[in-house]
């Protein structure tokens, strides 16, 4: 019965996460990472907090660099999501040749929707296009509208919509050809809606979507509780074999990534940060899986040759926040010995962190992204705090370790007598 329930809840998340539109979306995501990583070094470097590191930048004139870097990166993410969820929808869709078309085809429908602004001065007034909604402010936009674009597109080259030109004619010409009729026609279908946009009491579509979309779902996502429950079940997730980053990252991933923006903003400009829940932090807490508790207490207290084996194997991995080998070498997937700390243990260390953080005692993370492979401790260095560093080191090594243990003793005794009857 447990293997039937187990067998339709893989094939309904798998149904779900192996969709071409969420597999779309987190392909995006997870393609945005090195952009966010150097926007993130960039606000570092640009408020920098020793003084006389800083006082270098701004006496050699980089600093003002690092703030368009951070514009330009960060601040414009809008720009490459959208870009890359058409490009990636056409290339699920089996159109690879036309995916950078279709990308340049949605990068222009999200700048027709995108109301343009005035640079005023005394002598001219000169048309520009405001950093808002470039930026995490118009994600949940940029992923619509990449959805859209991309699959008019798939739509209409299906449909064969397209100018066909002579056999003789050059093969890059004729791509050209093919592509104008879909740009044309996405191009004015953008027009229009962006013109009836303007007509009601939002002004834009970006502003709609925020206001209706993204700020009630940000609220939601940013809340504590529900931080709690969305790793617990990612991790319900992890232990029925399914990828539950990449199922949970296109749905709240825009989320926890405009919340890191905001405190990047506020750490920029030398103010309170204004959330507890970022994306960083929670990589910070959750670093690994909490799974490298696990792997110490088959190190040093495991008394079966099994578990004592994997983790001489496992541990220079976990040191890195690689725990693969431990999560597949024990396994954890499917295996009801571990099933509880499998599943709840990341949310317990995000409850105490979040206590933690209510009463001053650990800092919120600043929100830059740190780069995935750094060890234990120098992980933590990128939330901007040496507290955030000593309580992963605290979790990591003192209360994943004890979380792990009445289960890892029960079943390291069950590996004993296993060993035991299989020598006799």
């Amino acid at each position: 019965m447990q293997g039937s329930f187990g067998d339709k809840v893989r094939k309904g998340v798998a149904a779900f996460s192996n969709n071409k539109y969420i597999k779309a979306v987190s392909d995006s995501m997870m393609s945005l990472i090195g952009i966010m990583i150097l926007g993130s070094f960039a606000v570092i470097f640009q408020a920098f907090p020793i003084k006389s590191v800083a006082d270098f930048f701004n006496g050699i004139g980089i600093a003002p660099f690092f703030g368009a870097i951070y514009r330009l990166t960060i601040g414009a993410i809008s720009i490459y999501l959208v870009f890359l969820i058409a490009k990636n929808i056409a290339s699920k869709f089996n159109l690879e040749s036309d995916s950078s078309t279709v990308g340049l085809v949605a990068i222009m429908s999200f700048l027709i929707f995108t109301p343009l602004g005035a640079i005023v001065s005394k002598t001219s007034s000169t048309m520009a296009i405001p950093l808002t909604w470039i930026g995490t402010s118009g994600m949940f936009s940029a992923i619509l509208i990449g959805l859209l674009v991309g699959r008019i597109y798939v739509f209409i080259k299906e449909k064969n919509w397209t100018i066909k030109m002579p056999a003789g004619v050059p093969p890059m010409v004729g791509k050209s050809f093919e592509a104008l009729i879909p740009t044309v026609v996405i191009g004015t279908l953008a027009a229009l809606c962006a013109y009836l946009f303007s007509l009601t009491s939002f002004g834009n579509l970006h502003q709609m979507i925020y206001t209706l979309i993204q700020t009630p779902l940000t609220g939601i996502g940013g809340s504590m509780v529900a931080v709690v429950l969305i790793i617990a079940f990612q991790q319900l997730l992890w232990f029925f074999g399914i990828h539950g980053t990449n199922v949970i990252t296109p749905i709240v991933g825009p989320i926890w990534l405009s919340l890191a923006t905001e405190n990047l903003e506020a750490y920029q400009a030398g103010k309170a940060l204004p959330h507890i829940v970022t994306q960083p932090l929670i990589n910070i807490v959750c670093w690994g899986g909490s799974a490298l508790g696990l792997v110490l207490l088959m190190l040093f207290v495991g008394k079966s040759k099994r578990y004592k084996e994997l983790g001489k194997l496992a541990v220079v991995p976990a040191l890195f926040g690689v725990t693969e080998p431990v999560i597949f070498g024990t396994p954890l997937v499917l295996n009801f010995n571990f099933a509880f700390p499998f599943i709840f243990n990341n949310s317990i260390n995000l409850i105490l962190t979040f206590i933690l953080i209510k009463i001053g005692i650990v800092q919120p993370a600043i929100g830059a992204q740190a780069i995935f492979g750094l060890p234990l401790g120098f992980h933590a260095s990128i939330g901007g705090s040496v507290s955030l560093i000593i309580w992963q080191l605290v979790i990591q090594l003192i209360i994943s370790p004890l979380l792990w243990y009445p289960w890892f003793r029960h079943a390291d005794k069950l590996a004993v007598q296993e060993e035991l009857a299989a020598n006799q």
